[in-house]
């Protein structure tokens, strides 16, 4: 066998060569640097457009060659730089950004370090050309912070020309990737930065061709141009603030997800970031509303003071630590789940706000028949009439022979539809609804007589499904049943067209809204329900895990847990909440702990309660095949209407979709 010198062969490790400290030389020094600042084109793209808008410019333009391995010049109309600070400009940790530790934990500038333009100096071959508004020239200095400052010409601002990357270093330069990889790097930097910054004018220019231009606009405008209409289409606005935190911007509608995270842009104070605190609190927001393993596109921007946000943990700064993690995801999550929260077929028009879900009373569901007697007892009811209320009775959709007073109800007070008489939109007259409705039981549970009578009367019009009196169409925007498609699909048509809803799914979703509502006020005001452990779960734990314990005791309390360390490599589970008194302990302990330790709390126990009222809600809900009346599917719209998250079942799929007119008579080819 042939031994390689300078190997030791039974390790399969170098021998180490034994050489004096010394000071290495600047030049190496940046380029060690290098390898963490300038890890390919688009860092650099990076680095130089940061510069450019802490300059206060407003248009900015990229010009790339070869994938930017050849060249990349960026030039912006920003203040410029002196001529006698231009050797500075390449010195290394030379900034003016920062001058002491309290600018540095305050940091409100995209650039701060002093290192970016010394480091690309070092691999590559760097031009800067700079005017101020007062200059009558243009000056530049080439090659590093030892070259010479000259006269030159140009406009106001700053073109920063940096050519042939890795020159010097090719080994690093065999690790790039081909040309269009790398252009492809250096876009998405370009069109992350423009969606942050609306107010400035990019523009992207690849091999000598114009390849993306980008005027000043407003940020709707902004995120539509870069993001495709798909997204301008399926989005909902968000801006929320919370004393110093604020967050804005856009998320995508659950149904317009995509099968890879491609678009999702988050903002520190106008920095791109890709954090897991972030990145988690918006991924538990769309939990109830997103399908298997979809992700949700969103353009968020998080503002708040600089001194809570510490961005110098990462040589590329994207990401960041914040100093009550905890507040921030909390905030965060709730800020997008109550956009989410609008997702109903009210939030598609101009429709007014729907009515309390409390005015219209769900099918007949005991919440202590499905999960035990500590969830409380059935609230309303029939007041246990002959079609059927109390206890474990079974609801009155499940007898689809009877008809109650809800239905004929229903039938007498169903009205024409408020749509012109013989226009397209005309809706089915009551006659035809009544013939439909005498073989049909109800789908949803009576109210009480007397609760009903002493509603105001705008409430006892809104519980039933069509009111007597003519109605504006934006009433209803999910319009007026038809007819049934195969025991699975309602039939029904609006103003825009043809609407198709999925009956199991829409009142899958109704239900589960309604039982986690009911459950949240019963809990409201109350401690915790806990469960004591006849016998602690004890098990193995690192130090890490004990010292999560240790140190965040009131956190656990308060999301139900007692746990305790009992040595210095064991832990003891004594109490659990009682909803999950029958999990696995140590499996739960664990997955709370790296939540708390993670994120500065858990969700776990409410992902566990919303599988268990998920699977309550979906085993409750409407089945396939159920022969519904037109009543009672026009009694499954209105409280569509009147649901948060209806678009949606709580496995994510859609419960309904609209076909417009238009595309109906492309169809059968009318007006062509």
């Amino acid at each position: 066998m042939r031994l390689v010198p300078g190997y030791n062969h039974g390790m399969n490790a170098p021998v180490p060569t034994h050489r004096p400290i010394q000071q290495l030389p600047d030049q190496l020094i940046s380029q060690i640097a290098a390898g963490e600042v300038v890890e390919r084109p688009s860092a650099v793209v990076k680095e130089l457009l940061e510069n450019a808008l802490d300059a206060g410019a407003t248009q900015v333009t990229v010009r790339l060659e070869e994938g930017g391995v050849k060249r990349i010049a960026i030039t912006d109309n920003g203040k410029g730089i002196p001529p006698e600070e231009l050797p500075l400009a390449l010195a290394r940790h030379a900034t003016s950004k920062i001058a002491s530790l309290t600018d540095l934990e305050n940091v409100n500038t995209l650039g701060f370090r002093g290192e970016a333009l010394a480091s690309i100096a070092s691999v590559a071959a760097v031009s800067i050309t700079s005017r101020t508004a007062g200059a009558p020239h243009a000056w530049e200095i080439v090659g590093s912070h030892l070259g010479t400052v000259s006269p030159s010409s140009g406009p106001h601002g700053t073109t920063i020309d940096v050519q042939d990357l890795y020159f010097n270093t090719p080994a690093r330069r065999k690790f790039l990737k081909s040309e269009q990889t790398e252009y492809g790097h250096c876009a998405e930097v370009v069109r992350r930065i423009a969606l942050a910054r609306p107010d400035v004018s990019f523009s992207l220019t690849h091999n000598g061709r114009t390849i993306d231009h980008w005027n000043t606009s407003e940020a709707a405008k902004r995120s539509a141009q870069i993001l495709g209409g798909d997204f301008a289409e399926a989005r909902l606005q968000l801006d929320e603030s919370a004393g110093p935190l604020r967050l804005h911007g856009y998320v995508g509608l659950p149904t317009a997800s995509k099968a890879r995270a491609d678009n999702q842009y988050f903002y520190v104070n106008g920095r791109f970031v890709r954090d897991k605190l972030l990145v988690h609190a918006v991924k538990a927001a769309y939990e109830d509303v997103l399908h298997g393993d979809r992700f949700p596109s969103y353009v968020l921007a998080l503002e708040l003071d600089p001194a809570m946000v510490d961005v110098n943990v990462h040589p590329s700064k994207i990401e960041v630590r914040f100093r009550d993690s905890r507040a921030v995801h909390q905030f965060v999550f709730h800020a997008v789940q109550r956009a989410l929260a609008k997702t109903s077929a009210t939030s598609h028009g101009d429709a007014p706000a729907p009515v309390s879900a409390a005015e219209i009373t769900p099918s007949g569901t005991s919440l202590g028949n499905g999960l035990g007697g500590g969830f409380g007892a059935r609230t309303g009811g029939s007041g246990g009439g002959s079609s059927g209320g109390g206890g474990g009775s079974t609801p009155a959709w499940r007898r689809p022979h009877e008809q109650t007073s809800f239905g004929s109800q229903l039938t007498s007070t169903f009205s024409p539809s408020p749509f012109p008489a013989g226009s397209r939109w005309d809706a089915p007259t009551g006659a035809g609804v009544a013939q439909r409705t005498e073989s049909y039981g109800a789908l949803f549970k009576p109210d009480d007589a007397a609760k009903d009578a002493a509603r105001p009367q705008e409430a006892r019009d809104t519980a039933l499904p069509v009111a007597t009196a003519p109605a504006s169409d934006d009433d209803f925007p999910l319009g007026f049943a038809l007819a049934q498609l195969h025991g699975i699909y309602i039939l029904a048509q609006n103003r825009k067209g043809l609407v198709l809803v999925d009956m199991h799914a829409a009142h899958e979703r109704i239900l589960y809204e309604q039982i986690k509502r009911a459950l949240d006020a019963q809990a409201e005001g109350e401690q915790m329900q806990v469960q004591q452990l006849l016998i602690p779960v004890t098990f193995f734990a690192d130090a890490i895990e004990v010292g999560t314990v240790e140190e965040n005791q009131e956190t656990l309390k308060a999301l139900g847990f007692d746990i305790a360390a009992v040595s210095p490599t064991t832990l003891a589970v004594r109490a659990v909440p009682t909803l999950l008194k029958n999990a696995d302990a140590q499996t739960l302990a664990r997955d709370v702990l790296r939540d708390v330790r993670e994120y500065g709390g858990s969700r776990v126990l409410i992902e566990r309660r919303n599988e268990l009222l998920g699977t309550l809600a979906c085993h409750t809900a409407v089945r396939a095949n159920r022969i519904l009346a037109v009543p009672e599917m026009n009694a499954l719209l209105r409280q569509m209407e009147a649901t948060e998250r209806a678009d949606q079942c709580n496995h994510g799929r859609p419960t309904w979709v609209q076909l417009d007119i238009s595309a109906l008579d492309k169809l059968f080819l009318r007006g062509q």
